[in-house]
């Protein structure tokens, strides 16, 4: 049987308007602590925005509120992972069902909320079909689980999961290797969504090499920047700041990176974050300090 500690987890996070924007479309929440009894859950959302996608706001919102009750169950299941055979079946879970039973939430929100909010309509006008009511909603989302003996992402759309492991190295693991093109980016209310459905899963069986830092980021932040390596350098900038001065410190700063970010990408930017406590490694210039795109 595997023993691990219960060091809980810190969470920080925030969300601004885009410049020009009229309402922000992002959504994101955390709730637990990491501890086996209450998992540590996570997740950032990004509405489409357009007129097509009017209320994905809402959307963003649905996704976020039915990840994190998804999520929380499935860290909870993940307590007896240890038994033989139990994680393999979990793994199996988490990369085929968990996307079908959270998209079914989702579509299931969105519906009901279409159903109780109906648009006036002229007399005769037909009613839209299923998928252009869920189009209304569309929406990406990011969302991660950590317990004590698991650590399991999973993202649909465009956004960011970015990991700074125990030693410091950085890694991007749902990134596709791909740019999106314009604003088209796989969505919550695509056809058959589940299969766009990527998973990061990384068991824990050592507590020293748990990761310290796990980032999930909208896609305003990102866009922000010249270059993918500048997206690398705010995450490299933020794991420094917090291990110098805390997440108390990052905290009250967050809210300024963000809107300095969202006024270079012009969208709505949103950042969540968890942190395992760890000892100071030294001063660090502040992650927003790195080339950005010029301002259009």
């Amino acid at each position: 049987m595997v023993t691990l500690g219960v060091r809980r987890w810190e969470t920080l996070g925030d969300s601004v308007q885009g410049v020009n924007k009229q309402h922000n479309q992002d959504w994101y929440d955390c709730a637990g602590t990491g501890c086996g009894d209450d998992p540590l859950v996570l997740a950032v959302a990004d509405g489409h925005g357009s007129a097509v996608h009017a209320r994905s706001g809402l959307g963003a919102r649905f996704a976020v509120d039915r990840f994190l009750l998804r999520a929380a169950e499935f860290g909870r299941a993940a307590r007896d992972c240890h038994e033989p055979g139990r994680l393999a079946r979990l793994m199996t879970y988490a990369r085929d069902d968990f996307p079908r039973a959270l998209v079914h939430d989702w579509r299931q929100a969105a519906l009901g909320h279409w159903d109780r909010h109906r648009p006036v309509a002229d007399d005769g006008a037909r009613e839209p079909e299923q998928d252009e009511k869920l189009e209304l909603y569309g929406t990406t989302l990011i969302g991660a689980v950590l317990t004590p003996w698991l650590f399991v992402a999973w993202q649909i759309g465009d956004g960011d999961l970015a990991v700074v492991e125990h030693d410091g190295a950085l890694r991007r693991p749902l990134a596709t290797g791909e740019e999106d093109l314009g604003d088209e980016t796989e969505s919550l209310c695509g056809h058959e969504a589940w299969r766009a459905v990527r998973m990061h899963w990384a068991p824990v069986f050592d507590e020293a090499r748990v990761p310290r830092l796990v980032v999930l980021s909208t896609d305003g932040l990102s866009k922000s920047f010249a270059s993918a390596d500048g997206y690398r350098e705010f995450v490299a900038g933020l794991d420094g700041r917090l291990a110098a001065e805390g997440s108390d410190g990052v905290r009250g700063s967050l809210p300024g990176w963000l809107r300095q970010a969202s006024q270079y990408s012009g969208d709505d930017t949103t950042l969540a974050a968890a942190l395992r406590p760890v000892g100071p490694v030294g001063e660090s210039t502040g992650p927003m300090e790195t080339e950005r795109k010029t301002e259009t």
